[in-house]
C-alpha cells in the first residue's frame, strides 16, 4: 500500500494592510506561504487636478479678454474651416426658405429610420432575405450585360451619367 503524505498550504490573510503591503511570511515558512504582490499606493486625484483647472481658467480668461477687446483669440484665428464646410455654409446662406429645407432634412432622416426598420423586419422573415438576394444578383447581372459589356452601351451610359450630373449641378 502506498502511503500518502499531505502538505499543508497556508495562505496568509489579514483584514488590515499596513503601508499598502500585504503581510509577509517568515523566511522559514516561505515554501508553504503564498503572498500577493504589493501594489503601489493609490494616487490622490486632487494632486493632479490643479494644473488642469488653472490652464482651463487661463484659457477662458484669455477668450473673455479677446472678446471684450474685439480681437479674435489666437486659437480661433489660426484655425481655418475645411473647404467642404465653407461650401456648405455658403449654400445654407443662399437658401431662402430655411424652414422648408430643415423640414425636408428631418423628414428624410425619419424616412431613412423607418425604411431601416422595415428592412430589418423583412430580414427577420425566414424566406424573404434569400429571395431578395437572388433578385439583387439577377438585376446586377442584367444591368451589367445591358450597359457594361458592349462598347456602345458603355458610352451611352457614361454620356447619360454626364448629362445627369450637368443637370443636377448646372452648367457654369
Amino acid at each position: 500500500m502506498a502511503s500518502t503524505s499531505s502538505s499543508t498550504l497556508a495562505i496568509s490573510s489579514s483584514s488590515t494592510l499596513l503601508d499598502g503591503r500585504a503581510p509577509r511570511c517568515s523566511p522559514a515558512a516561505s515554501s508553504q506561504c503564498v503572498t500577493l504582490p504589493t501594489l503601489p499606493p493609490p494616487q490622490v486625484q486632487s494632486q493632479n487636478r490643479p494644473w488642469k483647472t488653472t490652464a482651463y481658467c487661463r484659457k477662458i480668461a484669455r477668450n473673455v479678454m479677446a472678446m471684450a477687446t474685439g480681437e479674435a483669440p489666437a486659437e480661433v484665428a489660426a484655425y481655418e474651416l475645411p473647404e467642404m464646410v465653407r461650401t456648405a455654409q455658403e449654400a445654407w446662406d443662399k437658401v431662402e426658405d430655411k424652414y422648408a429645407v430643415s423640414s425636408l432634412a428631418v423628414a428624410g432622416a425619419v424616412g431613412l429610420w423607418v425604411s431601416t426598420g422595415m428592412v430589418s423586419a423583412l430580414d427577420r422573415l425566414p424566406l424573404i432575405p434569400g429571395v431578395l438576394e437572388l433578385v439583387g444578383i439577377g438585376y446586377t447581372g442584367w444591368f451589367a450585360y445591358k450597359n457594361l459589356v458592349f462598347k456602345p452601351a458603355r458610352e451611352s451610359l457614361i454620356q447619360k451619367m454626364r448629362d445627369t450630373y450637368k443637370e443636377i449641378i448646372g452648367s457654369s
